[in-house]
């Protein structure tokens, strides 16, 4: 087992753990963090790439160059087959992934002095909604990545059951348990049967009742927020003077992580440029190009993230957006926040639903809920899928952490 390891690859965040003296640790990769947040900023002025909460700090001090976050989620879709322009070279977005990856490898490398050539990788219930094909594609992308940084045997775990067996390493007694993961980029739901009696078992499929997921995770949450909140006020809805609304496709560009950066092309700067014309009140537009114009598209994509977070925790909360011209301020409540997302509650709710209607099930056979994943955090949703299983306890694992070290058990007993 000495070489192999457990990786997950997340939209936001990710780790690699493994097991010493017997039990799974999550290595760190930047600093004293396990985690390594999913980013990757390519410095134009000194041509280096840097990684993590660097690339990060490195692109908000105003380094020219081109920021790159939520890579996980080009898996399956047309965009990984495609090629994008980075400090002045084309190169395949399946190579970036590459880059990311093998950067994470590296770094668990040196933090275990370990060579790793065998990885057990979380995946979600599905990379694609309802598309087996694109699915199928997007596992073979991803172990294709893998064997390409050096991996010689890959073998994947469903994300919601390496939760359920680092839930299971710590429990007394048999439990039926819903699983509720709901990460950067998806929400997924297993419905297990654990147990210390069985936790040492390779072949658990008999103890999986039922598995489901949604395409929908902590950026889709960002993405509507920032649609109701902010992109009106850079002229999202305003209109053109023939009566139509101004085309709204740059704004859901701007409110989408891994589409930030096609709005600076010179193409799009033209068609917005060419839109002012048209329009009867340009004063958000005008605010639209400023924006794009300092390339600051992530940083407020990160200021929106940041207000989403303190919803958690706060009735409202005001964020300052001193890059945006002639606007300084802008105020989130939880009301209208809640607004905002209706629909991916509704959603999230449907497919827990789903689920459990696949293992065969009531609902209040469930025992406990064990909730992992940054995004579960988020305001009323534990409330939400807490209601829907009403006998059963709430349990918050390691929200960034109970998948990597789920993965690392599941190396162990692959591997051993």
């Amino acid at each position: 087992m000495a070489n192999a390891c457990g990786l997950d690859f997340g939209t936001s965040n990710s780790t690699v753990g493994l097991i010493r003296t017997g039990e799974p640790t999550l290595l760190q990769l930047e600093g004293d963090q396990v985690t390594l947040p999913s980013v990757v900023f390519f410095n134009a002025e000194d041509e280096q790439i840097s990684y993590g909460r660097a690339a990060l700090a490195t692109y908000l001090d105003g380094a020219e160059g081109r920021l790159m976050r939520s890579l996980k989620s080009l898996l399956g879709t047309p965009l990984i087959d495609g090629h994008t322009e980075v400090m002045g070279k084309t190169l395949p977005f399946k190579h970036l992934l590459g880059l990311y990856i093998g950067e994470l490898k590296h770094r668990a490398e040196i933090a275990s002095a370990t060579k790793f050539t065998r990885a057990v990788f979380g995946r979600p219930v599905f990379f694609v909604d309802g598309d087996a094909a694109a699915d199928c594609s997007a596992q073979q992308t991803l172990e294709a990545i893998a064997h390409d940084v050096g991996f010689d045997e890959v073998v994947f775990q469903l994300e919601p059951i390496a939760a359920a067996l680092d839930y299971e390493s710590h429990i007394t007694h048999e439990e039926l348990v819903l699983i509720v993961d709901i990460g950067g980029g998806t929400s997924d739901f297993s419905v297990v049967r654990l147990g210390p009696q069985r936790r040492n078992l390779i072949d658990r499929q008999s103890d999986i009742l039922a598995n489901g997921g949604v395409h929908i995770g902590g950026t889709d949450f960002d993405k509507y927020i920032s649609l109701a909140t902010v992109m009106p006020l850079l002229g999202l809805g305003s209109q053109m003077k023939n009566g139509a609304e101004i085309p709204s496709a740059p704004y859901f560009k701007l409110a989408t992580w891994h589409t930030i950066n096609q709005l600076y092309t010179p193409k799009m700067w033209s068609q917005l440029n060419d839109m002012r014309h048209d329009l009867a009140q340009r004063d958000g537009l005008e605010r639209l190009l400023d924006l794009i114009k300092r390339r600051s598209g992530h940083w407020l994509a990160m200021q929106i993230e940041l207000g989403k977070v303190a919803l958690s925790s706060e009735a409202a909360v005001t964020l300052t957006l001193d890059r945006i011209a002639s606007l300084q301020e802008v105020t989130f409540t939880r009301s209208a926040f809640r607004a905002a997302v209706v629909h991916l509650h509704d959603a999230i709710s449907d497919t827990v639903v789903k689920t459990l209607n696949d293992a065969g099930i009531n609902a209040n056979a469930i025992e406990t809920v064990f909730f992992t994943g940054g995004t579960s955090a988020v305001s009323g949703l534990r409330e939400t899928i807490s209601s829907m299983v009403p006998n059963a306890r709430s349990v918050v694992g390691d929200l960034f952490g109970s998948i990597g070290t789920g993965l690392a058990l599941h190396a162990d007993r692959c591997f051993k």
